[in-house]
Formats: structure tokens, C-alpha cells, sequence
């Protein structure tokens, strides 16, 4: 018996170029991709029973590119015009030059970090006088909200935006040698599209510490993990673990 396919539970890579499909190559593997999670944005009902004034604030804090895209669509919802000085800290350079799909960017006071928020929070610092406003999705990192209070910086956080498990129904009588999971709310996901999944020989790959043990509270076997010294990326981790696992049960 060999592993012949797996179920990756995020979007399909948009280049060809992906890891996933030498993969496949390699163990002539079938590799289905199937995001677990999704995001809604937050009405602008709910966004006005935070009591929260966007013009306010003096600066926003954006951790990512769908922080960005819920921020300036409440905006437009609520005919917000965003002042032209409005300050903007950006967690990577990349993130930052995604503002320019809704501001004049150079004509902008941008400021961004090198993709953790560690780096961000040593040019936040050097801007305690600015008041911030952070959009986040319902599930956010808790280390964010920690560092800004350490610091004692004057910010409020929005809830722009929130992680709904997708619908999998067709998935139901499908069935994969492995699945992958990236974030706990892809646990969160798997067990409430199917409250009676039975994991048995389905092998079970989680990256990340806090997807380990989403895997592990969840009562299920965690066979694959990933990053480890040895194999840095999901991708590694299951190439090595498929060579292993094709190898022993070759004869079988």
C-alpha cells in the first residue's frame, strides 16, 4: 500500500512553481487543494455596535492583506473618507505596497517591518504619540494586542473580519491517505463538517505548534509535523515521511 493522495486543506498555489506539484510529480501523487477555512467580513451594524470612530485615530496597523481589504471596504460602507495623513504600519513590505490597490502610495506616510510583528513593534514604538487603529479577525494572534500593551501604546482594536469553517458536504464520500491542515480552525472545520470522523489509517499533517495541538485536543493521531530542524516547510515533512512510509510498505 502507497500513499497516493492528499487533501491540502488551503487554496490551490497560484504558480506553478509550488513545491506541492514536484511533490505530486515525484510520488506520482494526487494533491487536491480545498480551503477548510473562510473569511466573512463583519457588516457594518455589527461594526457600529463596537462604538468605534475610525477618524479618530491617527494611524492603522495592518497585518495582513485582508485586514486591508475589510478596513477600507467598512470605509466605503460607512462613506468614510480616510484623511490623507493618516499613518500607515504595514507587518511586511509587501503588505505595504498592497495599500496601493486603495491609496496614492507615495504620497503616503507608509512604514512596514520584515513579516513578524516583533519587527513592526520597534517602528510602532518610535510613533507612541499616534493614536492606532488595528483591524483583526475574530481569531487573531493574542501576542498582538500583548506586545501593544507592553508597550503601552494608545490603539483600539477592531474585529473587522471573522474565520467561518467552509462547507464540505461534497467531501463526504471522499477520501485521502493524508489531509493537511495549517491552522487550528482547519480542525475546528473537519470536526464540525463531520462531527463523526473517524480518523483510522487517514494520516493526519499539521503545521505549526498551535495546529499540533488543535490535532492532539481534538483526540486524533498526529502523524506528520512540520517545521521540525530536519524539514523546515509542510512540503518537506510529508516527502519525507511519504519516502518512509512507501518504503516499509512496499510489499505490502
Amino acid at each position: 500500500m502507497r500513499i497516493k493522495t492528499i487533501l491540502v486543506s488551503q487554496p490551490k498555489p497560484q504558480t506553478e512553481k509550488s513545491p506541492y506539484f514536484d511533490l505530486a510529480e515525484k510520488y506520482n501523487l494526487k494533491i487536491d487543494f480545498r480551503p477548510f477555512i473562510q473569511v466573512e467580513g463583519v457588516s457594518t451594524k455589527e461594526f457600529r455596535q463596537e462604538r468605534i470612530n475610525i477618524l479618530d485615530h491617527t494611524a492603522v496597523i495592518f497585518t495582513s492583506r485582508t485586514a486591508i481589504d475589510h478596513f477600507f471596504r467598512v470605509c466605503e460602507e460607512l462613506r468614510i473618507a480616510v484623511p490623507d495623513d493618516m499613518k500607515y504600519f504595514c507587518i511586511s513590505e509587501s503588505t505595504a505596497f498592497y495599500l496601493q490597490k486603495y491609496i496614492v502610495y507615495r504620497k503616503r506616510k507608509i512604514f512596514f517591518g520584515e513579516k513578524r510583528f516583533e519587527d513592526l513593534m520597534d517602528i510602532i514604538v518610535k510613533h507612541k504619540s499616534e493614536k492606532f487603529l488595528i483591524p483583526l479577525s475574530d481569531i487573531h494572534k493574542q501576542s498582538i494586542p500583548t506586545l501593544l500593551d507592553k508597550n503601552k501604546i494608545n490603539y483600539t482594536k477592531a474585529i473587522l473580519y471573522r474565520t467561518v469553517s467552509s462547507d464540505l458536504s461534497d467531501l463526504a464520500d471522499v477520501n485521502y491517505d493524508i489531509l493537511a491542515f495549517y491552522s487550528p480552525s482547519g480542525i475546528t472545520s473537519l470536526l464540525q463538517n463531520f462531527p463523526d470522523f473517524e480518523q483510522n489509517s487517514t494520516i493526519i499533517a499539521a503545521f505549526g505548534p498551535a495546529t499540533s495541538k488543535a490535532v492532539n485536543d481534538a483526540m486524533l493521531r498526529l502523524d506528520i509535523q512540520a517545521p521540525m530542524p530536519q524539514a523546515p516547510s509542510m512540503t518537506m515533512a510529508l516527502d519525507q515521511f511519504i519516502k518512509k512510509y512507501n518504503k516499509d510498505n512496499k510489499d505490502k
